[in-house]
């Protein structure tokens, strides 16, 4: 045999083996639990909506799907190990705006590339905020918000959860839109910043629904409009941004589920068939509407696009804003 028929014997003999291998992983798919990795710490947001997949896909895949927590730097550690991960259907992740949208701009050395090295499940939701200001603020909808805030540069302050968070990034994205200079007070959380705002030591806050909905019936807060294209049934008189006063301006929340690269495409099928059905059920859909996030059924190439188009436009709005984390 020549050295090129021996290689060509060699490398047909590997890439047979590498069916073989795959099919029998697909065909034994599954046998064992599956981990859905998260992350950020337990009892947040996004440990919710993933749990609340998680309980509805695993009657469906004959098999628990078990949360792991990694929290830091912004959800990108984690992410990076799932990318890391074998293909095999056993280890997925918890895909979001901040870790495959902004992450990647965010720091400089994130590890991970959005567009490659995920083979993306399927979308589970979108969740809009809702700019509230504190009442000391004389501005009752949007519009006299951004008057307010044109007639006194540098003067109104806004509250984040953290640099380079969709809160603060959100916020950074009406400033630039509506042409202001606000100020960024960046705080550890939600719950400090919320706490500050009532306080009155800052202006606004672009929240998520569920830590608002008190305040604002209490009027410790007013809220004046939602970032989301259309009304949100949580508050569902008030106006969007862009009918109030920015046509066009939407700051939402993506969320979904991603496999490491490589996953065989019928274990993906297969993980996509039973989240587009946890996705679709009037329970799953009832809790997430009490979190307020919208259902977000799609295949595994209609999350691809969304991921590419989502990191396309949030990559720009971070550079814009100018926040690096080291």
């Amino acid at each position: 045999m020549t050295t090129i028929g021996r290689r060509t014997f060699l490398a047909g003999s590997a890439a047979a083996a590498f069916v073989g291998t795959s099919t029998a992983l697909t065909e034994d798919y599954t046998t064992r639990p599956i981990t859905l990795v998260v992350g950020y710490s337990a009892g947040g947001g996004n440990d919710i909506l993933a749990r609340i997949a998680a309980e509805k896909m695993s009657p469906l895949l004959g098999q628990q799907i078990v949360i792991e927590n990694r929290g830091g730097a912004g959800g990108s550690i984690a992410t990076r190990q799932i990318a890391r991960a074998a293909p095999d259907g056993y280890t997925l992740g918890l895909g979001g705006t901040g870790t495959l949208a902004i992450d990647p701009t965010l720091y400089p050395n994130v590890g991970y590339d959005s567009r490659k090295d995920f083979a993306p499940i399927g979308l589970i939701g979108t969740s809009a905020l809702v700019l509230v200001v504190h009442p000391s603020i004389p501005a009752h909808n949007v519009k006299e918000l951004i008057a307010y805030a044109k007639a006194n540069p540098g003067k109104l302050t806004y509250a984040s959860a953290g640099v380079g968070s969709g809160i603060h990034l959100a916020a950074a994205y009406f400033g630039f839109q509506a042409g202001l200079n606000l100020i960024h007070v960046p705080y550890k959380g939600t719950g400090p910043a919320l706490a500050d705002l009532v306080g009155g030591h800052v202006s606004m806050y672009f929240s998520s629904m569920p830590p608002a909905i008190s305040l604002v019936k209490d009027g410790k807060v007013r809220a004046l409009g939602v970032t989301g294209l259309k009304r949100s049934p949580i508050f569902p008189e008030l106006p969007t941004i862009a009918e109030a006063a920015l046509p066009g301006f939407e700051a939402v929340l993506h969320y979904g589920i991603v496999a490491p690269a490589g996953t065989p495409k019928p274990i993906v099928t297969k993980l996509n068939a039973a989240l587009r059905q946890a996705v679709m059920s009037d329970d799953l859909k009832k809790k997430l509407a009490a979190d307020g996030t919208e259902p977000l059924p799609s295949t595994p190439e209609e999350y691809a696009a969304d991921i590419d188009k989502e990191e396309t436009k949030w990559s720009d709005i971070v550079r814009k804003s100018g926040a690096k984390v080291q």
